[in-house]
């Protein structure tokens, strides 16, 4: 693999929710800097996938619950970085939805060190029993609707969606995670922000 990059991203529901990628994220994402993309579902459209195809080759895909005409992709994959297990999956069989002991369970049934799972639209990223669980939000900001609502005050509108995705760097048993969001503030300007998570298997202090 040309780089240990590996691209997080999933729920990007285009053109359904979300005309395409937004530029500034596209400026960011370009060939031969990835050397992997874990595609965690609601991809829905063959455009994006060609353009996906185009900055690593290397392009895993599960199925998200919209994905309805990929009647054939697996619900669940996992990958092997340096001495991390790295499993992925959409989420929405995940039941409660989200539930963190719900995905610890899932994670031990994968036998995996790290999951990553979509469906909210959110980005989250946390520790739990010696697993590292992240969700890297939509891609595209696009509205989620349904389940991943499910815990808003009823009669809620749900809020616009922050656009974000994931680039993983592993080595040996160290996996740092860079978040990038897109912010847009009161005047319409929008900015790429980033941050920096770190874990480590069986503990310790990661870099």
């Amino acid at each position: 693999m040309s780089s240990r990059l590996v691209l997080v991203l999933g729920d990007l529901f285009i053109p359904d929710r979300a005309p395409d990628i937004p530029t500034k994220f596209k400026k960011l994402l370009t060939p031969n800097k990835i050397g992997q993309i874990l595609c965690l579902g609601n991809l829905t459209d063959g455009k994006t996938y060609d353009f996906l195809r185009s900055i690593a080759p290397d392009l895993q895909i599960v199925k998200g619950d919209f994905d309805v005409d990929a009647p054939n992709l697996a619900l669940s994959k996992v990958v092997t970085h340096g001495s991390l297990r790295i499993g992925f999956t959409h989420g929405h069989n995940i039941i409660p939805p989200g539930d963190s002991d719900s995905l610890l369970i899932a994670a031990r049934q994968m036998d995996v060190d790290v999951l990553l799972w979509g469906g909210t639209h959110r980005f989250e990223a946390y520790e739990l029993e010696g697993k590292f669980f992240v969700n890297p939000g939509s891609a595209t900001g696009a509205v989620s609707w349904g389940w991943c609502q499910a815990e808003e005050s009823e009669g809620e509108i749900s809020q616009t969606e922050v656009p974000s995705f994931c680039l993983m760097d592993v080595q040996g048993d160290v996996l740092v995670l860079y978040v990038y969001q897109l912010r847009t503030d009161t005047n319409g300007v929008e900015t790429v922000g980033v941050e920096k998570v770190s874990f480590r298997k069986n503990g310790g202090t990661a870099p």
